[in-house]
């Protein structure tokens, strides 16, 4: 096995890894060729390379009437090869507008995120049927430049782990010649031949025949894929340059930055400034419905436009995507320190500030007291929080999000913009939120 073609692939694919000391590997095993072929190559390849620490793991949708027989063959199969076995459940629950097989994705890479051995890179079966299927169904949507790169060998999830597909160069045939050759088992899932699933039409009917017309059809198609993938990265470059002169600290989206750039260079930067909140892409209409408001719409116009995670929102010329925030830590007391409900966290410094409180002041927190009074330092007049915040140009989706410090009933400190002139202390106490 060690000579043959493929192992040699995949050990020279796994050599990025090596360099960085990476040598703790997780094998998505589903039973079927291409999972098993990875797992008896992982396997040889520790015997080579005893630093090594190889573990597979099973995840039972139980979409198949077989789920539990192809989950004792994975259990089976790794007793005699002595890898450490782990299996995890997941329960689909269908949902309109998004398909099956995406679900059963998106919860299958959740589950081998959560329990495959700590630190390891995530190994991944798919080869280079599967990615000219991708490609094709894509195609099929009217994909752009990043949906027609298919699949990426490298992946990272949103934990940071990273999954990666050594036999993505490799063809179904060579796999299956190397499963026969070595007298590997598998599993076949009988619903891979139910055609009407478009993935198994493109992999039964078009495929193969485009493969039989056109010599050497599916390295050709992976070098265009590859292409592809070069040419978004090379975009993405780009893109990264024109996003980064564009945020502020906020990271919200100014407007005048981009707005004499082409038309379709506008949608590819928007496009990049909602992906660092997002996944969920909006419609081409909603889309151009913001870029047509950020751009045209009169300069004191309020843009709200809601989309699935959020809204993107207008203000002193910028963009910005917000999302409603919990809080309800209204009026606790706190002494030093309080962790708000969305994660942030309210600390006592010593400093110049407030004074410390009287012992018959009970100091609390609370939140969206708009018409609560003060006189910041070095402003004139006392007036309400809500004047103060539109003086200071605050965006009004963030004010209810200030924590309001108060002594008593009397407003003290409003944190991270102002103290109260009749509290200061060059010796005293202040609030931080971070």
């Amino acid at each position: 096995m060690q000579s043959s073609a493929i192992y040699q692939h995949v050990k020279h694919a796994l050599e990025h890894f090596f360099k960085q000391q990476q040598f703790n590997f997780t094998v998505a095993l589903s039973g079927g060729v291409d999972s098993v072929v990875l797992l008896h190559v992982m396997h040889v390849l520790k015997q080579e390379m005893p630093k090594l620490k190889v573990s597979a793991i099973y995840v039972n949708h139980g979409l198949s009437e077989y789920a539990n027989d192809w989950q004792a063959f994975c259990q089976n199969l790794c007793v005699e090869l002595d890898i450490p076995f782990n299996t995890a459940q997941v329960t689909i629950s269908r949902q309109t507008r998004t398909s099956l097989e995406a679900q059963a994705r998106e919860a299958r890479y959740k589950a081998l995120d959560e329990l495959s051995a700590p630190q390891s890179v995530i190994l991944l079966g798919q080869h280079l049927n599967d990615q000219i299927e991708t490609f094709l169904l894509r195609l099929k949507r009217g994909s752009g430049l990043k949906g027609l790169g298919a699949m990426q060998a490298m992946r990272e999830l949103q934990s940071g782990r990273i999954c990666y597909r050594p036999l993505l160069n490799i063809t179904r045939s060579d796999i299956e010649h190397f499963a026969t050759a070595f007298n590997i088992a598998h599993i076949t899932d009988d619903s891979n031949t139910d055609e009407r699933f478009d993935r198994n039409f493109l992999r039964a009917r078009v495929v193969p025949e485009l493969a039989k017309r056109f010599k050497g059809f599916e390295q050709c198609a992976g070098r265009s894929i590859e292409l592809l993938q070069q040419q978004q990265a090379l975009l993405d470059e780009y893109t990264q340059i024109d996003l980064s002169q564009s945020l502020n600290d906020q990271q919200a989206l100014c407007i005048s930055q981009i707005i004499d750039y082409s038309d379709v260079r506008i949608t590819n930067v928007v496009r990049a400034w909602l992906s660092l909140f997002t996944q969920v892409m909006p419609s081409q209409k909603q889309l151009s419905q913001i870029i047509n408001q950020a751009i045209n719409a009169q300069a004191d116009a309020k843009i709200q436009i809601d989309l699935v995670d959020g809204q993107v929102r207008r203000h002193q010329g910028y963009l910005y995507f917000v999302t409603q925030k919990n809080i309800v830590n209204d009026d606790e007391l706190i002494t030093h320190e309080l962790t708000l409900n969305d994660g942030r966290v309210l600390t006592k410094q010593r400093g110049a500030g407030i004074r410390t409180p009287h012992a018959n002041e009970q100091v609390s927190v609370r939140f969206n007291y708009n018409s609560a009074r003060i006189k910041p330092l070095k402003k004139p007049g006392s007036n309400s929080v809500k004047h103060w915040f539109k003086d200071a140009k605050i965006a009004p989706w963030l004010r209810s999000q200030v924590p309001l410090i108060f002594y008593n009933d009397e407003l003290v400190q409003v944190v991270g913009y102002f103290i109260s002139e009749k509290h200061y202390d060059e010796n005293g106490v202040y609030w931080e939120c971070k």
